[in-house]
């Protein structure tokens, strides 16, 4: 027989972390100043016909696709699909390009074959170390897109890698996850706000 109180006790704690961790980011003049930068580069590329790529592996996988729909579909109200892609969602491109090169470029390589100067990939990983998103972010560099990237308190190896990268200040996955997908809605927002309803 399970321990209703105990059961309410982990719950009760699991929302008090996610709520501590939103205050930390709140509190953070740098990732509120990025998450600025990072909506206004949006605007701006989306403005000019470019487009956006969002990647990650697992959960931030997830949070990419997730993402991604807010854009395509919409966030608040009816208006024209925005340009978004999540790089995740084609089996046969993923598995086809795992088999035959390395897992490592699953998402390069689709870079490679769509982004366009102009265009802004953004590579999430909770650790900041995920090699494939690493190299699709120095791909899109090299090819012209601006980058950026969602990850946690340290940054990683993606911190230093990108323009832009947004810092959620923790270490526990499913706490930088929850403000990942929290810092994707405001900028979707943000985005779908500002070319909409200037």
């Amino acid at each position: 027989m399970t321990n209703s109180d105990d059961f309410e006790q982990r719950v009760s704690r699991s929302i008090q972390a996610s709520i501590t961790t939103k205050q930390s980011l709140l509190s953070s003049t740098e990732v509120v100043s990025t998450v600025v930068r990072v909506s206004q580069l949006l605007v701006d590329s989306i403005k000019q016909g470019n487009k956006v790529f969002l990647f990650g592996n697992g959960g931030s996988a997830a949070d990419a696709q997730h993402i991604a729909a807010e854009f395509v579909g919409r966030f608040a109200f009816d208006r024209p699909a925005l340009p978004a892609l999540a790089l995740s969602v084609n089996t046969s491109c993923l598995t086809a390009i795992g088999n035959d090169y390395a897992f490592d470029v699953v998402f390069s390589r689709q870079i490679e074959a769509l982004g366009r100067p102009g265009d802004v990939a953004i590579g999430i990983s909770t650790s900041g170390n995920s090699p494939n998103v690493v190299h699709a972010v120095s791909v899109a560099k090299k090819a012209g897109l601006r980058t950026v990237a969602l990850t946690g308190c340290t940054g990683g190896k993606l911190k230093n890698a990108v323009d832009h990268c947004i810092c959620v200040p923790s270490s526990e996955t499913p706490r930088i996850q929850e403000c990942h997908i929290l810092v994707g809605h405001i900028v979707a927002e943000i985005v779908e706000q500002t070319i909409f309803h200037e």
